[in-house]
């Protein structure tokens, strides 16, 4: 995995539109909730850099989903730093999806495509499309391998990122992920300042059960490791 120097040069050449964004970004708070820090350079070390290492997880074309998007991270990031990629940005508020609606025209960004859904609805219509799926949220690891596997197609890939309570949600999942047509996790630790960060990802084998995606609430509600 690169270090923190490494990330920085990979983000150099798009630097001047990455902080564009960090500023319109800024420009939300108190209107809209879209990201936990509001000021520009906590902005950039806590989050775009954060994000920045899901970079060479990205598949080198095709679709890529960032669900649960909030303020667009790390969505926004892949649609500057490859533009080449379709990107869609999934979130189930409203207001959140008008706002980055909003944001994407100012960037100009041609490749990206804001989707107000909630990812077990949009899997009805997006089955097995995308390349691959992500989510920085702070769902449980099984829950969320439930709302990304119907959207991947086979040999497409799904990334989250966690902390180090991660160890904790795995070791609760007994079963066996091919379950969800996913291959047995794997984490993919990196140093953020002073914080040691993990990307989970696992690779989707074989299609999803059809009987998956439940409707919404089920995942959280009744576990399918259980």
């Amino acid at each position: 995995m690169p270090g923190e120097d490494d990330i920085k040069a990979v983000l150099s050449p798009f630097r001047r539109e990455l902080e564009e964004y960090v500023k319109i970004l800024c420009g939300f708070s108190g209107k809209v909730r879209l990201t936990g820090p509001s000021d520009e350079e906590t902005l950039w070390n806590e989050h775009i850099l954060d994000c920045a290492y899901s970079l060479s997880f990205l598949p080198p074309e095709g679709s890529v989903i960032d669900v649960g998007t909030g303020g667009g991270l790390p969505g926004i990031l892949w649609s500057i730093c490859r533009p080449e990629l379709e990107v869609h940005l999934l979130d189930s508020i409203r207001k959140k999806c008008g706002a980055l609606e909003e944001i994407v025209e100012k960037l100009g960004l041609e490749n990206t495509r804001v989707v107000c859904a909630r990812a077990e609805q949009w899997a009805v219509d997006k089955r097995e499309y995308y390349a691959l799926a992500a989510a920085r949220a702070v769902t449980n690891l099984g829950v969320l391998a439930e709302y990304l596997s119907p959207l991947v197609s086979q040999g497409g890939r799904l990334i989250t990122f966690k902390g180090p309570a991660y160890l904790e949600e795995m070791n609760d999942i007994s079963s066996d992920w091919m379950e969800l047509g996913l291959s047995v996790p794997v984490v993919t630790p990196y140093r953020l300042k002073d914080r040691k960060n993990f990307i989970i990802s696992w690779v989707k084998e074989i299609p999803c059960p059809h009987k998956y995606p439940r409707r919404p609430g089920m995942a959280a509600k009744k576990p399918w490791w259980r």
